[in-house]
């Protein structure tokens, strides 16, 4: 959501997604060695298609391209296993930086990708703004409560999208808590956002763009630079505990031989379609996908304005008149919601983002939802789908809006809401063990 430059609102958990790369990449079940899902392949295509058409027809021709975008990022978050939620558990719990570093160099290629446009403003005629936000104590414990939220409900913003659009059924919970939450927050925001905050800090305008630029890539590079050594102080710790057992390698059959540059090629596509992706591929990709939307939409990718957005609307149909809650009162707030949902941006991307898992899924040939889920992982995710709706609306977004698209944008919010994600998710891990 927007207000003048305001935008209030992205890589593993997840423990789907953990799952799903772990299966893929043990030998002997690698994922092209499944068989594809037609029918899974073909709803997915056909709504993704007749969505697009639609939307175009009904709302404009950029309206559909969203959809589009979001159904991409749908996508390259499923076959990368691209999420937040796990990668900062791995970091706490066994100084696995993979995940921080794919994150870091996201945030590097979204940074030079967006520094010409918002430095101009527009594009293609078109005005543009940044995801910016006053650096204050609202981000600070909503971000804080987000990243306790996460480990609960087993997902971030997009985590969640992505893994209900694959078929994770635990999602269901997570998402209901999330737009609860969000909902909640919003009876409470004028509470946090006038606690104790600086303005707005955007570095590219205080210290010049290049200047801004290249301080972003060398803070982002020493945060890489951190994590493998702690991988490596972890590592030698182990080694001095004692020997790390190793895989051998299987002997190569008789008579087998090197494999062509034909096979080498037919199984490149074969990845490209029906994955797994490195992270870091995932990264640039998730990059490129922000740029178009904020070449599309005017402003970065978002995620959870949509479920505030949905929450709102069912309070309407119960009755509530909300023009007379502060963060509903604004002009853009009321034509949201007396507006159909479909008309709403972030609201056309979160869909897109499930079909485009469904799709991924179906390729990939592993879209299997769970019809039985335990009812303490349902109230984990209750749990932790309030806790990430509240922090994520008080912090002005979640993990995609406020931290990639806060720091993508040089805005100095983005930063503190990613170190506070960091301080958090060590008391989402404990709650986390105590609920097994």
């Amino acid at each position: 959501m927007t207000t003048g430059r305001l935008v209030l609102g992205p890589v593993l958990d997840e423990p789907a997604a953990g799952s799903a790369r772990a299966a893929a990449l043990e030998p002997g079940s690698r994922r092209g060695a499944t068989p594809v899902q037609p029918l899974v392949v073909l709803v997915a295509l056909t709504a993704t298609a007749s969505g697009v058409a639609w939307l175009a027809l009904q709302y404009g021709a950029r309206h559909g391209m969203l959809f589009l975008v979001g159904a991409a990022c749908g996508i390259v978050l499923y076959h990368a296993a691209f999420g937040f939620t796990a990668a900062f558990r791995a970091l706490v719990t066994t100084g696995d930086g993979r995940g921080i570093r794919a994150q870091m160099l996201m945030l590097a290629v979204a940074t030079v990708l967006f520094a010409p446009i918002l430095a101009r403003g527009e594009i293609l005629g078109a005005p543009v703004t940044g995801a910016v936000a006053p650096v204050g104590v609202s981000v600070l414990v909503g971000a804080f409560v987000f990243a306790i939220g996460m480990q609960l409900g087993g997902g971030c913003g997009s985590g969640t999208l992505f893994h209900l659009g694959a078929g994770s059924g635990a999602m269901v919970a997570t998402l209901a808590g999330f737009v609860a939450g969000s909902v909640v927050a919003t009876f409470h925001a004028a509470f946090w956002w006038a606690l104790p905050a600086l303005d707005a800090v955007v570095l590219g305008e205080a210290l010049g763009w290049p200047t801004a630029v290249a301080a972003q890539l060398a803070v982002l590079a020493l945060i890489a630079a951190a994590t493998w050594a702690i991988e490596r102080w972890r590592r030698t710790r182990r080694l001095e505990s004692g020997p790390i057992p190793t895989a051998r390698a299987r002997p190569r059959s008789p008579g087998t031989r090197e494999r062509g540059a034909g096979s080498r090629i037919t199984e490149l596509g074969s990845c490209l379609l029906r994955g797994p992706w490195p992270m870091l591929v995932g990264g640039v990709a998730l990059a490129v996908l922000n740029l178009l939307t904020l070449a599309l939409a005017g402003h970065p990718w978002g995620i959870t304005w949509a479920f505030a957005l949905w929450g709102g609307k069912l309070v309407q149909l119960a009755g509530h008149d909300l023009s007379t809650v502060p963060f509903w009162s604004g002009d853009f707030q009321q034509e949201a919601l007396s507006a159909p949902v479909l008309a709403d941006v972030t609201s056309v991307m979160d869909f897109g983002i499930m079909l485009g898992a469904l799709l991924a899924a179906g390729l990939a040939g592993r879209f299997g939802p769970l019809r039985r889920v335990p009812a303490r992982v349902v109230v984990s995710g209750l749990l932790g789908g309030l806790l990430l709706g509240y922090g994520a609306r008080i912090a002005f977004g979640c993990n995609i809006g406020a931290y990639v698209g806060g720091i993508a944008s040089t805005s100095l919010h983005g930063w503190l809401w990613g170190a506070a994600a960091l301080l958090g998710t060590p008391v989402g891990i404990r709650l986390r063990g105590l609920l097994r």
